[in-house]
């Protein structure tokens, strides 16, 4: 008899032991999705989901903790390191599931591909600590003793991600990559038809021996009555069927104990032809590509998929024939596994059963098959034969048209396989009002050359997708497509689509954490930040000890040191010799009248550039050292002229200090403050430095 998948919970791998009758334990039988073999038995049959997530509240959260952001990040790389060396492992299965190998590209190099860029944005996005620091300061009381702002700290709980079939891989990585990078423990629960390559990946995670402890575990089958173990500090992220995210919503952990829930659902995606992308151009051959990609990649079991293709109603007979022959022309169905196999099957028979159930109500509300059939289909076998292979879960790829674009049923009706619904639109606002009668959605596509085409539509739809991809002529090469949601880009959608949001780039991040307002003073800001706050303690070099800023290493730097500067005079003649150098004659340098009328200047006025210039000459330390090079300069300000005649100084602070942890050096943020003589602000700017870890020889 097949073994029963294991579970990895509370740092061990875990079965059904012979003590609950593991042999008669009734476990879900998984099969090949083309040859109907048995591949894996399913149950989580006397796991201890309690003690599961109490180890990661405990263990993982305390292992977690130890650990910055840049080095969580650090760990995410060499993890997809790790499932880039052992992937032909995890492609070898993934055929089973019925994925072809570009549909396993899709999903176990996309997952990789998010670990690589969540551990990219935490080092360059985050800093190197344990809280984030978001927006400015606010000040809260006149003389600057008493000051505001916001932090984000990780939840004190676990992260349980409920994953569908579909992408095993992606979707559990997805959702890990952002936990992980917050410090918050994951359990994961993949989808039971592909559930087994969900632990081929997480048991390789594993082995690598580079998960902190607790960190992530896996429960390979149901979880009756998770939400009745979990608390405040907690969150599941959902990915699966409207009416189970709603049922999970309306918990009482999640209505009133505080459990966080965020879901991706099902979804009647569309994507609109352009009225301007006639037969011919490049936006209609890109837009009839897209549309078959969408329909057989994964066998359209995606939740980005396109399922109504809303099209000028003078072009539907067009696009379905440019569809059918391409589909002809590109598309062989079968065994993953066979040679030339380009579509393979549906996850399961229960997901063919399924997806023929609503292909049947959607001719029942009004669809005409023009494309495909809901007979057993002929496929390519493993020995090249083709014939039917009724234990496998295939279907043929299919469009249906419908004559009366205001159907119930098209934009209501969703077939989760390689299925796609055509409409005709007669106005650029009838077409917006189509995507909207979706009732929400994750994404809407147009392809279009016409930028006012884009806009009205943009205008008319935005508000119910959570995404949009304008496809045209310029970046048909280039683009990632309809279907890809990408780590940088939320990827979630308003109403139907579940009203969820993940990835995002770092917003996904702070999903897992805690937004609180701080206040308090300058000092104690500082100390909860790290980061120093104007009014806190400064340490000017001359008072400690006579050693320069910039002759420290990041060892011996502290938040707080600082060069306060002598004064240097402005004269009439430096602002000329400067505009002659540079070029910058602009009126309120060299014209006393026209500067004068100016309402900003009192008359002639030195160049802010100047300024700056001279304020990096008044603090730098000129001789090699531990700073390396200037990085840049962020948040300019300039707040009061300076005329011949005035006196300029600078304080410059060691602000935020922020080590690399795969380099030998780390980033130095200074707070750089001009004044002149009265005292009065002339600037405010941070200049970003690179400063060895160690003194330099």
């Amino acid at each position: 008899m097949t073994e029963i998948l294991p579970s990895y919970v509370q740092g061990e791998w875990w079965t059904p032991t012979a003590d609950s009758a593991a042999d008669s334990i009734e476990a879900a039988e998984v099969r090949d999705a083309s040859t109907g073999e048995v591949v894996a038995r399913v149950s989580t049959a006397g796991l201890d989901l309690g003690g599961a997530l109490h180890y990661a509240r405990t263990v993982g959260q305390t292992s977690l903790g130890e650990l910055t952001f840049h080095q969580r990040a650090v760990l995410l790389k060499k993890l997809a390191l790790v499932l880039t060396e052992r992937k032909a492992e995890l492609y070898e299965i993934s055929s089973r599931t019925g994925a072809t190998k570009q549909d396993s590209w899709v999903d176990i190099d996309g997952g990789i591909g998010v670990l690589f860029a969540y551990s990219s944005k935490g080092r360059r996005e985050l800093p190197n600590a344990k809280v984030y620091v978001d927006g400015a300061v606010e000040n809260l009381s006149k003389d600057g003793s008493f000051l505001g702002r916001h932090i984000y700290s990780r939840l004190k709980g676990v992260a349980v991600q409920i994953n569908a079939f579909n992408f095993p891989v992606w979707g559990s990585l997805e959702k890990f990559a952002p936990a992980f990078l917050a410090g918050v423990p994951t359990v994961v629960k993949p989808a039971t038809p592909t559930g087994y390559l969900a632990e081929a990946m997480v048991r390789v995670m594993v082995e690598s021996g580079l998960l902190p402890s607790g960190s992530l575990q896996l429960v390979s089958g149901s979880v009756p009555g998770l939400l009745d173990e979990m608390r405040l500090g907690d969150l599941v992220a959902f990915t699966g069927s409207a009416s189970t995210a709603e049922r999970l919503r309306s918990h009482d952990a999640v209505q009133t104990g505080g459990v966080r829930f965020t879901s991706e659902t099902d979804s009647i995606n569309a994507s609109i032809l352009g009225t301007d992308a006639t037969a011919g151009t490049p936006e209609f051959e890109a837009y009839v590509k897209q549309l078959v990609a969408e329909m057989t990649t994964k066998a359209g079991q995606k939740c980005t998929a396109i399922r109504r293709a809303i099209v000028p109603a003078d072009a539907v007979d067009e696009v379905i024939e440019a569809v059918r022959a391409r589909l002809t022309e590109r598309v062989v169905l079968g065994d993953p596994r066979a040679e030339g196999v380009t579509m393979g099957p549906l996850a399961s028979t229960a997901q063919r059963e399924e997806v023929l159930r609503q292909v049947g109500r959607l001719q029942a509300g009004g669809g005409e098959l023009v494309i495909g059939t809901t007979d057993v289909p002929d496929v390519r076998h493993l020995d090249g034969s083709e014939a039917p292979a009724p234990d496998g879960a295939f279907v043929a790829p299919m469009l249906l048209r419908f004559r009366d674009a205001e159907s119930d049923a098209v934009n209501e009706i969703e077939a989760f396989g390689p299925v796609s619904s055509i409409v005709g639109y007669r106005s650029v606002e009838e077409a917006s009002a189509l995507v909207a009668r979706g009732g929400g959605s994750l994404v809407t596509s147009v392809a279009t050359h016409d930028p006012e085409v884009a806009v009205a539509l943009a205008e008319g739809m935005a508000a119910y997708n959570g995404r949009i991809l304008f496809l045209d002529r310029d970046d048909a090469r280039s683009s990632t497509g309809h279907g890809s949601p990408l780590p940088g880009l939320v990827h979630g959608g308003p109403g139907r689509a579940g009203g969820g949001e993940e990835l995002g780039g770092i917003r996904a991040v702070l999903h897992h954490m805690q937004r609180t307002a701080v206040q308090g003073s300058p000092e104690m800001l500082t100390a909860l930040t790290g980061v120093w706050h104007q009014g806190a303690a400064a340490r000017p070099y001359q008072e400690s000890g006579g050693v320069h800023p910039f002759r420290k290493s990041l060892a011996e730097l502290h938040v707080g040191d600082q060069v306060a500067s002598g004064s240097r005079a402005v004269t009439l003649e430096d602002i000329e010799t400067f505009a002659a150098f540079t070029g910058d004659t602009f009126y309120a340098h060299m014209d006393e009248t026209a500067a004068a009328a100016n309402p900003f200047f009192p008359g002639r006025v030195a160049h802010g550039y100047l300024l700056v210039s001279w304020a990096a000459g008044l603090f730098v330390e000129p001789a090699p050292g531990p700073v390396l090079a200037n990085s840049g300069l962020e948040n300019l300000r300039f707040m009061t002229p300076v005329s011949p005649g005035d006196e300029i100084r600078v304080e410059l602070t060691a602000k935020q200090i922020t080590p690399r942890e795969t380099d030998e050096y780390g980033e130095v943020r200074w707070d750089a403050v001009l004044k002149n003589q009265h005292d009065d602000t002339v600037a405010t700017y941070d200049v970003l430095t690179l400063v060895a870890k160690e003194q330099t020889a």
